[in-house]
């Protein structure tokens, strides 16, 4: 064999072992996949990478229970509101149940108030305290289940209780006070079911 035969050979030789070398150091994992065996995963045992497997599981379980205490903790906030808001919704609506009938019996009060002044008017004594009794016992009963009457003869011009019908100058009143009332209002536990009609000084 001649000295350049030689030197193929060995170059051949060098070759194949660097092959072999090179084929010991790339592994297969257990999907298939070829990794290259310089990396951190291909130099670990098999027990080591199944902790490491165990420990990813692990962290995406916690992710997920943490996502789930989210949505816990949102869902009893939210049924918390419910709560309350039917709560409040009942409470509401026991007290102002009776606004329809407050509504049906003001003309009825009014209609008293209208004989009072008739009777005034007409100079009969009896009847007229008849009807000033009858009126104070509706007014009395009425107030019993949360209504206040708003008679604002005299008092500043309130524009969320007052509706104002006309204004006039007058004497001995300040300008922007209630002279004069043509129609009482009303309110049932703090919400105004009719305004006073009144007129204003200018």
């Amino acid at each position: 064999m001649s000295k350049k035969d030689e030197q193929i050979s060995a170059a051949e030789e060098i070759q194949q072992e660097m092959k072999l070398v090179e084929e010991d150091f790339i592994l297969t994992d257990e999907n298939g996949d070829v990794n290259a065996g310089t990396s951190a995963e291909s130099r670990l045992s098999p027990s080591e990478r199944e902790i490491k497997r165990l420990q990813q599981e692990l962290e995406a379980a916690h992710a997920k229970a943490e996502q789930n205490w989210d949505k816990a903790l949102r869902t009893l906030a939210e049924l918390d509101n419910i709560k309350r808001r039917s709560e409040r919704d009942v409470e509401q609506a026991h007290k102002f149940a009776n606004e329809k009938i407050l509504n049906a019996l003001i003309p009825v009060v009014d209609s008293v108030d209208h004989a009072l002044e008739v009777t005034a008017a007409a100079n009969v004594p009896t009847v007229h305290e008849g009807l000033e009794m009858t009126l104070k016992m509706f007014i009395d009963t009425l107030a019993k289940f949360g209504v206040v009457r708003i008679d604002p003869k005299g008092e500043v011009f309130n524009p969320s209780l007052h509706e104002a019908m006309a204004m006039q100058p007058m004497e001995g009143f300040a300008p922007n006070t209630v002279i004069n009332v043509f129609q009482k209002g009303y309110q049932l536990n703090g919400r105004l079911v009719r305004p006073a009609r009144v007129v204003v000084s200018k």
